[in-house]
């Protein structure tokens, strides 16, 4: 259910025309509206060509269909509002089901949560994380939400990781386009014809073979992180898909550590931060004492 008042400054308009302007509704979500949704202007129900008034509180609720079977498991819940929920999601999850893995997911999990409170039953992730990456990860409880935080790039995602090797500099922003391996479904390489990536970094700590690291991506493709570490020669510690050493981790040394962005509808700045997990905390310290 989405809840929408109209600016005291606003004309009179067509609801399609304020929904589609100013609250950025997309035409697949308007057109499931007209379908299967229904809509209220005050309380009372109203038609999709309705016009409305400065002042009119707008009430949307779509039709949701979802076969994702919930499960109960944990949930380390670090954000819930109306519209959102942010989890630490752990390392080993994976965030949606597939063919092998279709009842121990996140999306089970919180398929769970939602029944449990009689919340619309949809699973709207508005990011991705590998299953073997930790920390956190935003879900909109409407896709109208998922569509307005992805479609804007409004989400400023931050990263913890620890890479092999020594840094050459400090700081830096890796450029490089990223596509699929030729001979693998799974890995990623750096290619001329991948799509554009861009991953910035800033060396926290140095260790004699190894360095702490915060990342930000600016760009979203699968695994962009590790090939572009790998790419530079440094691949995360205990990512052995791409090159990392085993010694300290048996997991990709990979942790969403922060996030922050303007909420869609309240227009607040949200920013959630979230500790390193007990595995890459002891591969840190180990390093800091070998």
């Amino acid at each position: 259910m989405l809840k929408l008042s109209v600016p005291l400054n606003a004309p009179q308009q067509r609801l399609k025309d304020f929904l589609r302007r100013q609250a950025g509704l997309s035409l697949s979500a308007w057109r499931k509206l007209k379908t299967s949704g229904a809509i209220t202007i005050n309380n009372n129900p109203a038609a999709p060509n309705s016009t409305i008034a400065p002042g009119d509180l707008i009430t949307l609720v779509w039709a949701e269909n979802c076969d994702i079977t919930p499960v109960e498991m944990p949930l380390d819940i670090y954000y819930e509002d109306e519209y959102l929920l942010i989890i630490n999601k752990p390392a080993g999850l994976l965030v949606h089901p597939t063919v092998k893995e279709s009842a121990h997911t996140l999306a089970n999990g919180v398929l769970f949560y939602y029944r449990q409170r009689h919340l619309p039953f949809a699973y709207h992730p508005i990011h991705r994380l590998d299953k073997n990456t930790s920390g956190l990860i935003a879900i909109a409880k409407i896709a109208h939400i998922q569509f307005l935080l992805s479609a804007s790039h409004r989400l400023q995602r931050i990263y913890t990781a620890v890479a092999a090797g020594s840094l050459a500099a400090d700081s830096g922003c890796i450029t490089a386009p990223i596509g699929r391996c030729p001979d693998s479904i799974i890995k990623r390489t750096v290619c001329d014809t991948g799509q554009p990536a861009v991953t910035r970094y800033r060396q926290l700590a140095a260790y004699a073979n190894a360095s702490l690291v915060e990342i930000e991506l600016l760009t979203g493709r699968t695994h962009q992180i590790r090939v572009h570490f790998a790419h530079i020669g440094h691949p995360l510690l205990g990512d052995d898909l791409y090159g990392g050493p085993l010694t300290h981790m048996k997991r990709q040394a990979l942790h969403a550590s922060s996030l922050s962005f303007e909420h869609p509808l309240t227009r607040k700045l949200i920013q959630i931060n979230c500790p390193l997990p007990k595995d890459m905390e002891f591969a840190i310290n180990t390093l800091k004492n070998p």
